[in-house]
């Protein structure tokens, strides 16, 4: 299956690269370029491709509304990795909050951008540990929300155990090692979680739980 991808930047330079690094490889093809936050919005409503990569800082629109705009269209399936170079812990909440499905550093190699597209393409958590420890952090500071308290517990032990350690980070065959279950478990469980908290990707069951106070365990 081919990852339809829109590049949203608006330093030439930057989408050029990234569409050299990208259109290397044969399961991606870019559908669109957009200089700014509008545009990539219109380029997601026209196109509906798999991913967005996002700028956080653009004119017109910044990232962070972009991606609220395009994770709120009715039955939206594109997900959006939210691009930065900002130590701005307060932006990358934002993001993720909005509906960004990952957020990956401009520093980033080119096999991590690679890897980024094809993780959040298949509906997989993209984060960095860096960023991850930081947006943690930062929702640890803020009161539980009571929303989000009554969706996870909503979960089943089990369940809430996987939201733990899809939070750390893991794919689901670690965590089906993690908990010594088959892999077409752990996938039944994060379907599961999805559905009842209810939230469109991994990021945003992460986001759920930390906002209703789930722990945090780092490994």
């Amino acid at each position: 299956m081919t990852i339809r991808v829109v590049l949203a930047d608006d330093q030439e330079l930057v989408r050029t690269g990234f569409r050299m690094i990208l259109g290397a490889e044969p399961d991606v093809e870019i559908v669109a370029d957009a200089r700014n936050g509008r545009e990539a919005v219109a380029a997601a409503v026209r196109h509906q491709p798999d991913v967005v990569l996002m700028d956080i800082r653009m004119p017109v629109l910044d990232g962070v509304a972009a991606t609220r705009r395009i994770a709120s269209a009715p039955d939206c399936r594109t997900r959006v990795i939210i691009l930065t170079t900002f130590d701005d812990d307060a932006s990358v909440y934002e993001a993720l909050a909005a509906g960004a499905s990952g957020v990956l550093l401009k520093d980033a190699t080119a096999n991590e951008l690679v890897a980024a597209v094809r993780i959040v393409a298949a509906g997989e958590a993209m984060l960095t540990p860096a960023i991850t420890r930081r947006v943690i952090d930062r929702l640890g500071r803020h009161h539980a929300n009571g929303a989000d308290v009554a969706a996870v517990q909503r979960l089943s032990e089990r369940e809430r155990e996987v939201l733990r350690l899809m939070a750390d980070g893991l794919s689901n065959g670690e965590i089906s090692r993690e908990l010594v279950v088959g892999e077409a478990t752990v996938k039944t469980h994060v379907a599961r979680i999805l559905q009842k908290l209810p939230a469109r990707d991994r990021v945003q069951a992460v986001v759920t739980a930390y906002r209703a106070g789930l722990p945090y365990e780092p490994r």
